[in-house]
């Protein structure tokens, strides 16, 4: 099922639902107003109890009511975003627009999951690469620690946004679940299907376990409702131990092969059982895409010496289109790429990307110079959702201000104490600006999400878990579906399975780890859940028995995973997707 198609058939539900509700509320208000009652009355009966109080009762109103209960009740405050989308619903818009309410916010969210991906794939990765690579990090400790937090950087920053309100927990728990789901199904069984292969197994196998211990885990805290700091604490730790393995075994793989080379004469050549499905994810080669774009480059460098001057550096380095990509690429590529330029020009001025693969290292004297004064601004002015953005230092000097002069004294020092050919020593430093600034670009476009998509749950009559497991893993996790896909038809099916399970681990742990972890620290308190029915059983279930099913069938198949297996769990996925949304429209209850 398409996002496109579930969306149109969310839209007729909630279209339904609301007819119905609204006569029903009718019917309500015509009986009330004969005894002498008013709507004044119901608002000051429901105001007396906010506590018990829910913002899915809106829906149970007139429309003329909905504003104001939206306005008093504290569940439809939505602090953690600049935008309180509940009011532009019910105050801002007609009642009788809601079905261009929903498309003007399917829009905007659309429009967030760009910001994202954009974000994390073109500065949070790259900076988080050239962090690793000045740290002198292996890739075997870069690629589960920094590689992984940039691939799953949108997940875990919407996991803590969610986790951040008990009524929007289920969010996250639907969206870590889902994506989950997605990606051990869809994902896998699509990389199965472009190119069949033989997995490793020993890789595959641990994975698969640590995966299901952190479901498990996760599926105790529903259940029981509440997490402790020792459990929290634990979640990170269990990641931490994953790491070690990953490590632990890649150094007895390295080992057990530098024995069997030198134990054979003719070292050109290891023989072929060595290269069975026991072999480690580090025999796969990795894609190097530093060396391929330096080859590239080359082949039009100016043969005489050629210096830019200033204004053209500072020029080139804001135009994101390369022509020579431009000529190879599809006319639906161009469409999108013209669509988010503005974007990324905007992201260009105020994020500083190091690239360690260039020559330059991406050296760019203006603009970075430039990101001095931009980069330290926009931490400001979007960290927390903009919380600082009007904050006075003792009531009297804004704070934006006080950082806007600090950034231009800083721009001007570096730009009088360095030249645009060669790169500063401190230079590195900028990528650990830019990963910064990248992160909360990332946070607060993942608040912005969190909180539009409980808005779409209150207007639609969903429930957060639903949404999570639906739109929000989609979004989320449709990026790595693609370059999955795409690095399995290049001939490196290992690496894009391998980066299957490796990356929903960390989103996992980290996700809920972190998330409970700053809720404690913000509230000095236990974690409380509030797990919504039936579908949060469902959805854990899915996902243990997508595992469970993967850890019987592939070593029966003696790990090689073919076309049969790809479309077995493309139909496990359409099973469970039925499942959820039956569960969710009541046609599937207990008792």
């Amino acid at each position: 099922m398409s996002p496109a198609v579930f969306l149109s058939v969310l839209l007729v539900f909630s279209c339904h639902q609301q007819v119905t509700s609204d006569s029903h509320v009718l019917r309500s208000r015509t009986g009330v107003g004969v005894v002498g009652g008013s709507s004044n009355t119901t608002l000051a009966m429901m105001s007396q109890n906010n506590n018990n109080d829910e913002c899915d009762l809106v829906m149970n109103l007139s429309a003329a009511d909905r504003c104001a209960f939206v306005k008093n009740t504290p569940d439809c405050n939505m602090e953690d975003s600049f935008i309180n989308y509940l009011q532009v619903a019910f105050c801002l818009l007609r009642p009788n627009l809601t079905p261009l309410t929903i498309t003007l916010c399917i829009i905007w969210l659309l429009f967030l999951f760009v910001i994202l991906g954009l974000t994390a794939s073109k500065f949070f990765c790259p900076n988080l690469s050239a962090i690793s690579t000045s740290l002198h990090l292996t890739h075997n400790v870069a690629g589960v620690t920094f590689l992984a937090l940039g691939n799953g950087a949108p997940d875990i920053f919407s996991a803590m946004a969610a986790f951040s309100h008990p009524h929007t927990a289920g969010l996250a728990v639907g969206a870590l679940f889902g994506a989950g789901i997605f990606v051990t199904t869809v994902v896998a069984g699509s990389v199965a299907l472009v190119k069949p292969f033989a997995v490793a197994s020993r890789p595959f196998l641990r994975d698969v376990i640590f995966y299901m211990v952190a479901v498990f885990w996760t599926f105790l805290i529903l259940y029981r409702g509440t997490t402790t700091l020792g459990e929290t604490l634990g979640y990170l730790g269990l990641y931490l131990v994953y790491v070690l393995t990953v490590i632990i075994s890649a150094c007895i793989y390295n080992r057990q092969k530098h024995l069997m080379n030198r134990s054979v004469r003719n070292v050109a050549h290891i023989p072929a059982e060595f290269h069975s499905s026991d072999s480690s994810d580090d025999e796969v080669p990795c894609l190097n895409a530093g060396t391929i774009q330096q080859e590239y480059e080359s082949e039009y460098r100016p043969l005489l010496p050629y210096s830019e001057s200033t204004s053209q550096i500072l020029l080139s380095s804001l135009n994101p289109v390369d022509n020579r990509k431009w000529r190879r690429k599809s006319w639906s590529w161009r469409v999108f790429k013209v669509l988010k330029t503005p974007l990324e020009v905007l992201l260009l001025l105020c994020i500083p990307v190091v690239d360690p693969d260039k020559e330059d290292k991406n050296w760019r004297r203006p603009l970075n110079c430039l990101q001095l004064i931009t980069a330290p601004l926009m931490c400001v002015l979007f960290f927390q959702s903009g919380i600082y953005g009007d904050y006075m230092i003792q009531g009297q000097f804004p704070l934006w201000l006080l950082t806007f002069l600090l950034g231009l004294f800083l721009s001007a020092i570096v730009f009088c104490t360095t030249t645009n050919d060669s790169p500063p020593k401190y230079h590195p430093l900028f990528a650990l600006l830019g990963f910064v600034v990248s992160a909360v670009l990332i946070s607060a476009a993942a608040s912005e999400v969190v909180s539009l998509l409980h808005m779409l749950g209150v207007v639609l009559s969903l429930s957060n878990t639903v949404l999570g497991l639906t739109l929000l893993a989609w979004g989320n996790s449709i990026g790595d579906c693609f370059s999955d896909i795409t690095i399995a038809r290049q001939g490196y099916p290992r690496m894009a399975i391998s980066a299957c399970f490796g990356g929903i681990i960390f989103n996992m742990l980290f996700g809920v780890g972190l998330g409970c972890l700053l809720q404690m620290i913000k509230t000095h308190s236990d974690v409380q859940f509030e797990p919504e029915g039936l579908l949060t059983w469902v959805l854990a279930v899915s996902l243990g028995l997508s595992l469970v099913l993967s850890f019987v069938i592939v070593p029966v198949c003696r790990f090689h995973l073919g076309r049969t297996y790809g479309i077995f769990l493309l139909i496990l996925y359409a099973i469970f997707l039925v499942i959820a949304m039956l569960t969710e429209f009541g046609k599937i209850h207990i008792g």
